[in-house]
C-alpha cells in the first residue's frame, strides 16, 4: 500500500469556480484528466479549456440561469462541459447514458435546456434537431474551445460574478419507483459536500484515480470528479464500458490509489472467484462456517484482489446500493481497503461515511463533517426510523414540482430521505433498507425485507433476490446463476423443464432453510425463478416497482 500523500488545504471554497481556479493555480502543472490509451489534460491546460468552452457558449448566446444538458460517457470531455456550463453561472443537466430515449427527451423538455452538448455515440438517442436547442458534439468541443481560447483567456474571461446560493446543476433521479425527479444543487450543496467528504479520506497531489461509474451520477461527479480535482489528484477514465475484461489491464496499468464504485464490481468477483472456492463439495461448504478456516481463505483471496486491482490501493469506497453481507465480510477478513458511503442525489451525495480504516461491519459509519443526521424512530419500530438530514448538502428541492419538494421536508426544514436505519452509541449508521418497503405483518410486526435477501443470498447459486408481500403472503424472487445450476443437472442441462423442477426444488429447500432463522411473522410463503438478471437503476439497484406481483403461470407453480 502506498503511502497517503500530503494533502493540500482546501480554502475558502464557494463555488465551483474557486475549485477549478484555486485547483489550477496550485496543481498547474499536474495531470487532472486523462483517457486511457488516449491523451490526458494539466490542471492549467484544464482551467484553459474550460474558459475556451465558455466562450464558446457565450457566443451560443448562454446567459447565467440558462439550463444547459451535458450527455456522454466519462471523458475529460464530459468534465471540461460540466465546468464550464457551472462556471459561467449556468445551470448543468447531467443526463445518464443509460436512460431510455424517451427519458430523455422528456428531461430536455421538462428543464427547458437551452442547449445539449452530446457525445456522437449518444446523439441517435435524442432529438437534435428540435428547434428549442443548440447541440455541440463532445467530441468536437477541444477545436472549437482552443479557437475561442485564442481570444480570450482564462484571465480576462467575463463570466458573472458566482453566488454559492446561484443553481449549479439539475439533476434528475432515475429511481426505484420509476419517477424521475429535477433536484436541484447549488454551489453551495456541491461544494460544501466536497469539502466535508475530504474527511472521509485524505487525498492530495499524487493519488490516482480510475472512474468507473457515469459522470452524470452525483455520487461518481462529486467523489470520483470534483473532490479530487480540488486536491490535486489524476482522473484516468476506461473510455469503455467497466467489464472486467477492460477493467483489469487498466487497474495494472494506472494502479489507483483511490476509486469510488457501486457493489457490483466486487460482488461479482467475490460471485466469480471466492464463492466457488467454498461451494466446491460439502467439506468446502462447511469451511464457510468455520470461521478460523473461512478467514485464511477470506485473507489469502483478498490479496490476490488487491494485486489484482494494482496493488496501490489506499481507498475503495462502495456506495451507491447495498453491499451483500457475505461481499462484506470477505473484504473485512481479506483485510481490503474498503470504505462504504451513504447518501443521495438529493444530498449532493455524502451524508455518511468513514475511512478504510475505521469502517464497522455492515454500517455506512457516521455522518460526515457539517452534516446532521437524525433517525426518526416514529417512523419506524422504536429501535429503526426513518433518516432525517440537515446540512449545506441538502438540495433546494425539485425543479418545477413543488409539491414533491413540499412531501420530503419535514416542518423544521430536515430532508426525508425515505430510508429506515439504527444508530450505535458512536454516531454510525446502520441501514436496514426503504421505509416504503418495509411490510407489516398481519399483528402490525414490522418485516424488512432487505434481511430476508441478506439471508437467501448467501446460497452459492444465488446471483441476488428481492422479497415483496403478494397477496398477504411474503413472497421471493431469486435470480441464481443459472449456468451454475445447469452445470449440476448434466445431460439435461439443455432441458427447460429438468431446470425449472431443479430450481423449484432448490428454492424449496432454501426457503426451509430461510425460514429456520427467522422469526414467526417473517417466514416466506413461496420463491420463484427469476430467469432473467433484474432490471437496475444507474446505481444499481434494482426496479422493485417492475417485480413486486406474480402472474399466473408463477402462482400455479409456486
Amino acid at each position: 500500500m502506498e503511502p497517503k500523500p500530503i494533502p493540500h488545504p482546501i480554502r475558502n471554497l464557494k463555488t465551483l469556480r474557486d475549485l477549478l481556479e484555486q485547483s489550477a493555480r496550485d496543481y498547474r502543472e499536474h495531470t487532472a484528466l486523462a483517457i486511457r490509451g488516449g491523451g490526458s489534460l494539466s490542471y492549467g491546460r484544464l482551467e484553459e479549456a474550460v474558459a475556451g468552452v465558455r466562450s464558446l457558449l457565450s457566443s451560443r448566446g448562454v446567459e447565467a440561469g440558462d439550463r444547459v444538458a451535458v450527455l456522454g460517457n466519462n471523458k475529460p470531455e464530459w468534465g471540461i462541459a460540466y465546468l464550464a456550463v457551472t462556471t459561467m453561472g449556468a445551470v448543468v443537466v447531467p443526463i445518464l447514458p443509460d436512460f431510455p430515449a424517451e427519458t430523455m427527451r422528456s428531461i430536455l423538455e421538462h428543464s427547458g435546456a437551452r442547449g445539449l452538448i452530446v457525445s456522437r455515440a449518444l446523439s441517435p438517442n435524442v432529438p437534435t434537431e428540435d428547434g428549442n436547442y443548440f447541440v455541440l458534439s463532445m467530441e468536437e468541443l477541444s477545436e472549437l474551445s482552443e479557437s475561442q481560447a485564442g481570444e480570450t483567456s482564462a484571465s480576462t474571461d467575463k463570466a458573472p460574478l458566482l453566488r454559492e446560493t446561484d443553481l449549479a446543476a439539475i439533476l434528475y433521479t432515475s429511481g426505484t419507483t420509476g419517477d424521475p425527479k429535477g433536484v436541484m444543487l447549488t454551489h453551495e450543496n456541491i461544494v460544501q459536500n466536497v469539502i466535508s467528504s475530504r474527511s472521509v479520506a485524505e487525498i492530495g497531489p499524487g493519488d490516482r484515480f480510475l472512474s468507473v461509474l457515469p459522470l452524470a451520477h452525483t455520487y461518481e461527479c462529486t467523489i470520483g470528479f470534483l473532490l479530487p480535482l480540488a486536491c490535486g489528484a489524476s482522473i484516468t477514465y476506461l473510455g469503455k464500458p467497466p467489464t472486467l475484461s477492460a477493467l483489469l489491464p487498466a487497474l495494472s496499468e494506472v494502479r489507483p490509489t483511490m476509486m469510488v464504485t457501486v457493489p457490483l464490481i466486487m460482488e461479482k468477483l467475490y460471485q466469480a472467484r471466492v464463492k466457488p472456492v467454498f461451494a466446491k463439495n460439502a467439506l468446502t461448504r462447511a469451511i464457510r462456517h468455520i470461521a478460523p478456516l473461512r478467514k485464511l481463505i477470506h485473507r489469502a483471496a483478498g490479496r490476490k484482489a488487491y494485486e489484482a486491482f494494482g496493488g496501490a490501493l489506499r481507498f475503495y469506497g462502495i456506495g451507491g446500493a447495498p453491499l451483500t453481507p457475505a461481499t462484506e465480510r470477505f473484504l473485512r477478513e481479506g483485510r481490503f481497503p474498503y470504505a462504504i458511503g451513504y447518501g443521495l442525489t438529493e444530498t449532493s451525495p455524502l451524508i455518511a461515511g468513514t475511512d478504510a480504516e475505521h469502517t464497522r461491519y455492515r454500517s455506512t459509519g457516521p455522518a460526515i463533517e457539517n452534516v446532521e443526521i437524525r433517525v426518526d424512530l416514529e417512523a419506524g419500530d422504536g429501535v429503526q426510523g426513518e433518516v432525517l438530514v440537515k446540512g449545506p448538502n441538502v438540495m433546494q428541492g425539485y425543479y418545477r414540482n413543488e409539491e414533491a419538494t413540499k412531501e420530503i421536508f419535514t416542518e423544521d426544514g430536515r430532508l426525508r430521505t425515505g430510508d429506515l436505519a439504527s444508530t450505535d452509541k458512536d454516531g454510525y449508521l446502520y441501514l436496514r433498507g426503504r421505509l416504503k418497503n418495509m411490510i407489516v405483518g398481519p399483528s402490525g410486526e414490522n418485516i424488512y425485507p432487505a434481511d430476508l435477501e441478506n439471508a437467501i443470498n448467501e446460497h452459492e447459486l444465488v446471483v441476488e433476490s428481492l422479497v415483496f408481500q403478494w397477496k398477504g403472503q411474503l413472497t421471493a424472487r431469486v435470480h441464481v446463476d443459472i449456468e451454475a445450476l445447469k452445470a449440476r443437472l448434466g445431460e439435461h442441462a439443455a432441458q427447460i423443464a429438468a431446470i425449472q423442477q431443479r430450481a423449484d426444488e432448490m428454492l424449496e429447500d432454501m426457503r426451509a432453510a430461510v425460514n429456520a432463522r427467522v422469526s414467526r411473522h417473517a417466514r416466506l410463503s413461496r420463491m420463484v425463478l427469476q430467469w432473467e438478471p433484474f432490471e437496475k437503476t444507474p446505481t444499481r439497484k434494482i426496479k422493485r416497482f417492475l417485480y413486486t406481483h406474480l402472474g399466473s403461470h408463477e402462482r400455479e407453480s409456486s
